[in-house]
């Protein structure tokens, strides 16, 4: 995988420092496997089954089941995942706002997963009593929002060089057909959509808010031009003699 160049940095493996929020997140993951490893019985509780959600009401597991694994590789993945992903991430859109979209990816890929279990269809009957857990969401979400913004940077998957926004497609394709084919493979495709899709959703209405903030400032500096121009002041009490109110 290449890396967003740096002018401070001439060579470097991977993506450089770890910043607090990844290094808490690969921290969490951690605890919450080996928690679950040494007290197997809270596996369901801190899981992802949408039956418990919604007949239980046992919200939390929106939040908990991306701090739980299937195993020891399925964490070492999904952690170099985040490593890889989300270290530069983290270094361009700062601390807070990383992890705001972290979670929002990973608990959006969840509530998909609940909403699809819903769905009167055969595919989906069988996760309403499936317990899912894992970061995957969350990673799938970072995977996104890295090709969107680089979205010409190679990322090796095994050994062949993919450009980032066409390797997003590809898993965004394999994840969709294998959750419509209704695969046994015991990967939580629903879940991997649901945080691309979740992700994409958040940053484009960030992106609006943003442009909204834009468009605001502007005629608000229109505004004030004009009223320089038309010496037009605002209204209300002045001591000045020369104050004129239109």
């Amino acid at each position: 995988m290449t890396r967003p160049p740096s002018p401070f940095v001439t060579d470097r493996f991977g993506p450089g420092p770890i910043g607090p929020a990844v290094r808490a997140l690969v921290a969490a993951n951690v605890a919450g496997f080996f928690l679950t490893l040494l007290v197997p019985s809270l596996a369901v509780p801190l899981g992802l089954i949408p039956a418990a959600v919604i007949e239980r009401l046992w919200v939390w597991q929106l939040v908990t089941y991306m701090f739980q694994h299937g195993g020891l590789m399925h964490l070492l993945f999904n952690m170099l995942a985040l490593w890889m992903f989300g270290v530069d991430l983290e270094r361009l859109w700062g601390t807070r706002f990383f992890t705001r979209y972290y979670f929002v990816a990973g608990m959006g890929a969840g509530l998909t997963t609940i909403l699809v279990s819903l769905l009167p269809f055969g595919f989906a009957e069988p996760l309403y009593v499936t317990l899912t857990v894992g970061a995957s969401g969350a990673i799938y979400g970072l995977l996104l929002a890295y090709a969107l913004t680089w979205p010409n940077h190679t990322i090796y998957y095994i050994v062949f060089p993919i450009p980032a926004k066409y390797f997003v497609l590809i898993v965004g394709a394999i994840a969709f057909f294998s959750s419509v084919g209704g695969s046994q493979s015991g990967v939580a495709h629903i879940t991997h959509l649901g945080g691309i899709a979740a992700g994409y959703l958040y940053l484009v209405a960030r992106r609006g808010a943003l442009a909204s903030g834009i468009r605001s400032q502007f005629l608000r500096w229109r505004l004030n031009r004009l009223r320089k121009r038309f010496n037009v002041h605002d209204g209300g009490r002045s001591d000045g003699p020369s104050r004129r109110i239109h």
